[in-house]
């Protein structure tokens, strides 16, 4: 993702960090009243999407072309079939990135009740940055970065909530949306916004839907583990789904969860954009580190982008307010 510096960001509100603590959490479920009955939202285990986030790590930067992209397509796509999706569709093509080379892009979507007449999405990039270009040491610049919160972390909390969707059927249908070459942008500081999200981008000029199976709305979770997150409404975001920033940031003050912050950030080319251009209105979900400056954490795009900076407890967070989202949505 790319933070677009032509927007400006509003001031920055003093609030707390940090998700529930232990006492606050539920156990096996949480009953929710309703208006004429009780609903059991399931638990969003966040050692669990832990788990799922350094089984990514350990395979290596997951660079489009690389082996170790290619093993963790194949996981993320045994993953969905094992935990029940009706059908997992892998999106194949060609596209060309911002030095004018073609790059293969595989797209993975997976789809729970297809026969549901109401939908939602939920997406991550699974791709990872194939430079260090932020890293103080300029020997890193070339390399290439683990991920763990950039990448790994949305495809950890979708993995968990892929589990929990196929255990116990929401009201709706969800479909999973796993994308490719989000990271591929133009090294050392280029400012096109025209470089990121290829495999999005691919994604909503190729849209795999009939008009009538097309989710009402999207969520893109992205750079959504890292340890004392905050997450602000960016700006594109409020643009073109005000109604499902509004529903998640009020499905996390029902959860508890401070860390969703009601302040306006900045505005960031990330694939919510282009998921919307394909008719499938979409927020983002991401860290924001200084939303008055617009900075991402300090190890964005570094070497350092690893599983020491990963939370349980942000993860499990942002599970739990999707949770709320997905099974208190009306059918």
């Amino acid at each position: 993702m790319h933070y677009t510096t032509y927007i400006l960001s509003c001031a920055l509100a003093l609030v707390a960090c940090g998700g529930a603590n232990s006492s606050e959490k539920a156990g096996a479920s949480e009953q929710v009243a309703g208006a004429s009955d009780t609903l059991e939202l399931p638990a969003f285990d966040g050692d669990s999407a832990y788990a799922y986030v350094e089984a990514q790590v350990a395979m290596g930067p997951r660079v489009p072309g690389s082996a170790s992209h290619s093993r963790c397509a194949d996981y993320l796509t045994e993953r969905m079939l094992a935990f029940g999706a009706d059908t997992v569709v892998t999106q194949r093509g060609d596209v060309t990135v911002y030095d004018g080379t073609v790059r293969p892009v595989r797209n993975i979507l997976a789809r729970f009740d297809t026969a549901a007449p109401r939908r939602i999405l939920i997406a991550a990039h699974y791709d990872t940055r194939p430079w260090a270009d932020e890293d103080a040491d300029e020997a890193n610049r070339s390399k290439p970065i683990a991920g763990a919160n950039d990448g790994a972390s949305g495809v950890g909390v979708i993995l968990e909530l892929a589990r929990i969707v196929g255990s116990k059927s929401p009201e709706v249908g969800v479909d999973f949306l796993l994308t490719d070459l989000e990271d591929m942008g133009e090294p050392s500081g280029g400012d096109s916004s025209e470089d990121w999200c290829a495999g999005a981008r691919y994604w909503a000029a190729n849209l795999p839907y009939r008009p009538i199976e097309r989710p009402a709305y999207g969520v893109l979770l992205d750079m959504v583990g890292g340890e004392g997150a905050t997450f602000t409404r960016e700006y594109f975001s409020e643009r073109q789904a005000p109604a499902t920033v509004a529903k998640v940031w009020a499905a996390a003050a029902a959860e508890g969860v401070s860390r969703f912050v009601d302040t306006r950030a900045g505005a960031v080319t990330d694939d919510h954009i282009f998921i919307s251009q394909g008719g499938i209105p979409c927020i983002d979900i991401i860290e924001c580190a200084n939303p008055t400056t617009g900075a991402f954490p300090p190890y964005w795009h570094t070497m350092a982008d690893d599983m020491r900076n990963i939370s349980r407890s942000t993860l499990e967070d942002v599970g739990r307010t999707l949770v709320r989202v997905i099974y208190t949505e009306e059918p």
